[in-house]
């Protein structure tokens, strides 16, 4: 039996080609009202102009509607007037609050479409185990091609039906992520508030991993392989980059930059990425470049100079390689688990000379730290001249 929620209702969900939700039913359900309001009833409501109604609007991604249009909930008005107070009191400025409103929409945007996304897979595994009609009358996958990314009408009803029956669920985890991501963040500004001598602003060790060959991957593989490749990808760095103190900054198909607050905890994430990305049978090799230094942060993203030297030092990495630069070096260079050799001195374009470093895991002689010019000749040779051979990125302006 299903538990009770706030939006709960007891639409069934059904699996084969017969079932088929009205929109306005699932909307209901998910907003928790049905649409009954205008956009100046809701403005009137909340004692606010029109205007600043349609800003807010704006700032949570939707589009403009008609004054005549009926698309607003009793949520909607809610929502408004808890920003409007908020502005009122003093506690925001209009500028901030819009600001915030933002943030949330941005990021439960990209949440959404994520979670749509693995509830039709999910949907599109079972169906396919226990059979649809095959009639594309009512929803059957006849003549549907499989290798599509995207799910057959039966499957994005039933998920989406799903999905509706379970947000009273899914909701107090959000809430909680939320809260618990909110602590970490406070915690992170707090510490960096505090001056260090000879580091100016937020220092940080930037790092990207990048999928090698990625470009032949694509037009070898169909829609959804590739999807799974790509959702592989980002679980996997996601949980190495996490269980060493790390955050996934933000990642874009074949690539994931991550931040750390030390070197050695950006050495190991990188080290284990690689090796990690090495064992999987369904990935490619990455590449990893990182570097250490000042960043500006803003907007839960890194920018500058530090974010650049480290994708530059991507690109020219080779498979299954770790380049950093001087800075992560010379923090490892007395850490125990590490030793790196010094390749070329070279100019990387938009950055300036730069000595890139091959870092990999101590062998189990104990050796750590830089390795003399004799020894780095050897691992040189395997990465000498790298800049022949990794893709042109371009500047990073993020």
């Amino acid at each position: 039996m299903p538990r009770a929620g706030r939006h709960r209702t007891d639409v069934p969900v059904e699996l084969a080609g017969v079932f088929s939700p009205a929109a306005d039913d699932l909307e209901a359900r998910l907003l928790g009202q049905r649409r009954s309001m205008r956009s100046r009833e809701v403005s009137a409501k909340a004692k606010v102009s029109i205007l600043s109604a349609r800003k807010f609007w704006h700032a949570l991604g939707f589009p403009n509607v008609a004054d005549d249009d009926t698309v607003f909930t009793e949520a909607d008005l809610l929502a408004l007037q808890s920003m409007a107070a908020l502005v009122r009191d003093g506690v925001f400025d209009e500028p901030t609050a819009l600001g915030m409103t933002r943030a949330f929409a941005r990021t439960t945007d990209r949440l959404a479409a994520w979670q749509v996304q693995l509830m039709a897979e999910a949907i599109g595994e079972l169906t396919h185990e226990v059979g649809t009609t095959g009639n594309p009358e009512d929803g059957g996958d006849a003549g549907r091609d499989p290798t599509r990314g995207m799910p057959d009408p039966v499957t994005a009803r039933a998920a989406a039906a799903k999905l509706a029956d379970i947000a009273d669920d899914l909701e107090p985890l959000l809430i909680y992520a939320w809260r618990r991501h909110l602590s970490a963040a406070v915690s992170r500004m707090i510490t960096d508030a505090e001056p260090i001598v000879d580091q100016p602003g937020v220092v940080r060790s930037v790092g990207f991993a990048d999928l090698v060959s990625f470009t032949r991957l694509v037009r070898r593989l169909s829609e959804r392989e590739l999807a799974r490749v790509v959702q592989r990808f980002e679980a996997l760095a996601s949980d190495v980059v996490t269980a060493h103190g790390g955050r996934v900054i933000k990642t874009v198909g074949d690539e994931v930059l991550f931040v750390a607050m030390g070197a050695a905890s950006a050495a190991a994430i990188a080290i284990d990425l690689v090796e990690a990305m090495a064992e999987d049978d369904v990935l490619p090799d990455v590449r990893v470049g990182m570097a250490s230094g000042p960043v500006i942060s803003r907007l839960g993203d890194v920018f500058g100079t530090t974010v650049n030297r480290a994708s530059r030092l991507t690109a020219v990495a080779r498979p299954r390689t770790v380049l950093v630069d001087d800075a992560i070096a010379a923090s490892l260079a007395t850490t125990s688990g590490f030793e790196m050799s010094a390749l070329r001195r070279r100019t990387l374009r938009g950055i300036g000379p730069v000595t890139p470093w091959v870092l990999r895991r101590a062998d189990q002689s104990g050796r750590r730290g830089m390795m003399g010019s004799d020894e780095a000749v050897h691992d040189a040779g395997a990465a000498e001249d790298v800049s022949d051979h990794g893709d042109d990125r371009g500047d990073v302006d993020l």
